[in-house]
């Protein structure tokens, strides 16, 4: 039987990005995937016109039913679309405390289309990041939770809100490798790099933070899950293709 991955995550109808980017990753990595949706949204490949969030008690009724059926060896947040999503979720979380938690804080799309209000990313930092095993912001995410502008600074403060790794991703920054680095409490664990590839993509942090999840379900350890996650999700990025008008979607079944 193959490990089962929950994900708790906003629909996206192109399936580039949101719940059925996790479904395809964790399938696509040997895991069966388990859902909770937390939100539907209006988009496509340019960007996202409209989220609607699901109501709490749903997001919390989908996940105690599945749970009471099915047991779970990792979880994984994307979009939660509130703030009392954010403490449902928390609560399964926290009656599940031996299943490791990959949070992704998906603040917006990229284009640039705001998918957290304040009281969402208010409720992440009280409630979510002290259950959080990895979080998984890019620098921009990481500058805006933390509130700091060294990602070093950021990453010791969401440390310190109670994550114990953070793996910043430096897509946004202007170097001309993206570098990724994992922290823990005594600082850097490992700093990866990698070359950077033309085009945009739909889907990235979504595909990178479920396939840490999906190693995790696998035993291995969180700097063994994190280097292999990327090495999935950069081939992912790097067979993409494109579907619409817009940023080009990852081939999570590459070379098969």
């Amino acid at each position: 039987m193959p490990p089962m991955v929950l994900t708790f995550a906003a629909s996206d109808p192109t399936g580039g990005a949101g719940v059925q980017a996790d479904l395809l990753t964790i399938a696509a990595l040997d895991c069966h995937p388990l859902s909770v949706i937390t939100g539907l949204t209006v988009q496509d490949t340019r960007g996202v016109a409209r989220v609607m969030a699901v109501e709490s008690e749903w997001v919390r009724s989908q996940a105690q039913h599945v749970l009471a059926d099915i047991e779970a060896a990792a979880f994984k947040t994307g979009v939660l679309g509130s703030a009392a999503n954010v403490r449902a979720v928390t609560e399964i979380a926290a009656s599940h405390a031996r299943v490791p938690l990959v949070v992704d804080p998906v603040l917006a799309s990229g284009r640039g289309d705001a998918l957290a209000a304040d009281g969402t990313l208010e409720a992440m930092r009280k409630y979510l990041l002290p259950r959080t095993m990895v979080l998984t912001p890019n620098s921009v995410e990481a500058r805006r939770l933390a509130g700091e502008s060294s990602l070093a600074a950021c990453a010791r403060r969401l440390v310190d809100d109670g994550c114990q790794y953070v793996l910043i991703t430096g897509t946004h920054e202007a170097t001309d490798e993206v570098v990724n680095t994992l922290y823990d409490g005594t600082g850097v664990v490992r700093e990866d790099r990698w070359q950077r590839l033309a085009g945009e993509y739909h889907g990235s942090g979504c595909t990178l933070a479920s396939a840490i999840a999906a190693r995790l379900a696998h035993g291995a350890s969180v700097a063994d899950a994190v280097r292999e996650a990327q090495d999935f999700t950069w081939h992912a990025l790097a067979a993409g293709f494109r579907a619409g008008h817009g940023q080009l979607l990852p081939q999570r079944f590459h070379g098969r």
